[in-house]
């Protein structure tokens, strides 16, 4: 769906776009007026959530548990409190603008921004932190199996935009696709995969030239241009340059009502992975209680991946 425009799910979080274009400056309130067209209305945001307990129940039933989801303190880690005491973060997810406009078109276009400017003029990227206490798959006659237990994580969110697109699908008069593009890293995550006997502490997401090998403006932009927007682009590749400070992770993602991948199946739930770009290290990976050594992936990249969701 390389004709659709960028595509975002409704489900996100919150992030902080660095709006940066070639000339690698912020978007400000004028330039973001000019690219909706409208004035359209902010809304500003701090907040903590916790949920006890998420379940989903087909015959038997898959929870999630102690769920808690805030700044980048709620991991609990010493790098998250490292960062808070040189950042001043604390246990909010806090700081978030959202910028909601309807464009000429119909389009509903949000851009979820930092209400925090760093020294060199751009916005400072949003930290998050979760919690979750344990993962459990659990049978009608008291039959239960820990599939993941003590999962903390925290990173930062550098982008945000999404866009509920009114073009038709597939020529199909009346659809619409939602789009998402977000930049982000993971800067530690951890958690034991408690049925396998394996443990993994010190995981990382972040961009394509956080380390290893480096790829300039014009590789990341064959990889990441799809030529709907320009200027949106060139703020991606600026986000995973590491141009702006730090590389983050990039993914462009729609969703929208179809067919199934051989056509049997009509209105399903199409997901359509256009781009993901990031590395990922993972410091232990724990068995039998030794560490049996470091991971490394360098520059993965999924794209022109579809998946098609439905009941059965």
């Amino acid at each position: 769906m390389k004709g659709l425009k960028k595509i975002a799910l409704a489900t996100a979080i919150a992030a902080a776009p660095f709006a940066a274009q070639a000339g690698m400056k912020a978007l400000d309130d004028t330039t973001m007026g000019n690219v909706t067209g409208q004035a359209g209305v902010t809304i500003e945001l701090e907040t903590r959530v916790s949920i006890g307990e998420f379940t989903y129940t087909d015959e038997g039933t898959f929870a999630v548990s102690g769920i808690d989801l805030g700044g980048a303190v709620v991991s609990g880690t010493d790098s998250a409190n490292a960062y808070a005491s040189a950042t001043g973060a604390g246990n909010l997810l806090d700081n978030l603008k959202i910028d909601i406009d309807i464009a000429d078109d119909g389009d509903a276009i949000i851009h979820v921004g930092s209400l925090q400017t760093g020294p060199d003029g751009n916005p400072v990227p949003i930290d998050w932190g979760m919690t979750i206490d344990t993962m459990e798959l659990r049978g009608n006659g008291g039959e239960q199996t820990t599939l993941v237990s003590d999962m903390s994580a925290w990173g930062l969110l550098g982008a945000l935009d999404i866009r509920v697109d009114t073009d038709d699908v597939n020529g199909v008069a009346g659809t619409g696709s939602l789009n998402l593009d977000v930049a982000f890293t993971v800067e530690e995550m951890n958690f034991d995969v408690e049925f396998m006997g394996i443990g993994v502490n010190g995981m990382s997401i972040r961009g394509a030239n956080d380390g290893g090998l480096t790829l300039d403006d014009a590789e990341l932009m064959s990889l990441l241009g799809n030529g709907d927007d320009v200027d949106q682009d060139q703020r991606l590749v600026a986000l995973a340059s590491g141009q702006l400070g730090k590389s983050f992770a990039i993914a462009r993602l729609e969703v929208y009502k179809g067919d199934n991948l051989n056509g049997t199946k009509e209105d399903v739930l199409r997901i359509t992975v256009d781009d993901v770009l990031m590395d990922i290290n993972i410091q232990e990976t724990v068995i039998g209680g030794a560490n049996i050594g470091t991971i490394g992936i360098d520059n993965l990249h999924i794209s022109d991946t579809k998946l098609a969701v439905y009941g059965h």
